[in-house]
């Protein structure tokens, strides 16, 4: 159904954990929206004409204008609808400061390393990946000592612009956890992030938005037969 001309509308993938971000950032932000799901196998126009520099998902459409960019649709998101619900972003020039650079940490450090280890082409680089997984795991979890206070979430007593960073990866590590054995947060190394992982996915603004586990671990199954398919087929 087509929406309202100054609705938002999500051009993205279902199991995308960058499009799961920008999901998170509407509904937390109480915002309905127009959902299109792409197939990247096959781009559409809109998509490729509204992101020509990286051809990605998420795109997010307002006013017949596109942003694009994961964590700059979130930040896009909290300012131009300021008047919906709670801000993301805190107020505070540090604190957003702060926000951003572990943001850009989840990204950079964090998912670069844990996608490393589960999709290494070899056994070392994958040894590596799980390495440098642990490590970023290990800081992330100082990082929400830090930034919570001892609160629930990294924005404190409400969800803030690094929950809904990190919030598009849960329901990735339950799937991790079931295709690959590995938990990327688990109660012995990091407690925190574990406690985390289950108070974020409980909540109904992330209910509302995030794909069923068991739909996500079979679209990854299925991409992972499709990827071993060529080394197997043929002969001498």
């Amino acid at each position: 159904m087509a929406g309202r001309d100054d609705e938002p509308k999500l051009l993205g993938t279902f199991a995308s954990p960058f499009v799961m971000r920008a999901k998170l950032a509407l509904s937390f932000k109480g915002l309905s929206f127009e959902d299109v799901e792409e197939d990247l196998a096959n781009k559409s126009e809109l998509l490729l004409e509204s992101n020509p520099a990286q051809k990605k998902v998420p795109v997010l459409i307002h006013n017949g204008k596109p942003v694009c960019d994961s964590q700059v649709i979130v930040q896009y998101i909290d300012e131009a609808f300021s008047g919906n619900g709670t801000s993301l972003l805190p107020a505070d020039p540090y604190e957003r400061a702060v926000a951003r650079f572990w943001a850009a940490y989840v990204d950079d450090k964090l998912l670069a390393s844990w996608l490393q280890a589960a999709r290494g082409k070899t056994e070392e680089e994958k040894a590596e990946g799980l390495k440098q997984t642990l490590v970023a795991v290990e800081t992330m979890e100082a990082a929400f000592k830090a930034c919570s206070n001892g609160k629930p979430f990294f924005g404190g007593d409400r969800v803030g612009y690094l929950d809904v960073t990190l919030g598009g990866l849960v329901v990735w590590v339950h799937a991790g956890a079931a295709l690959y054995g590995m938990r990327l947060f688990d109660d012995a190394k990091s407690p925190l992030l574990a406690a985390w992982v289950e108070r974020f996915g409980a909540l109904d603004a992330a209910k509302a938005v995030l794909p069923a586990v068991d739909r996500v671990v079979e679209l990854a199954k299925m991409r992972q037969a499709q990827a071993a398919a060529p080394a197997t087929a043929g002969g001498n």
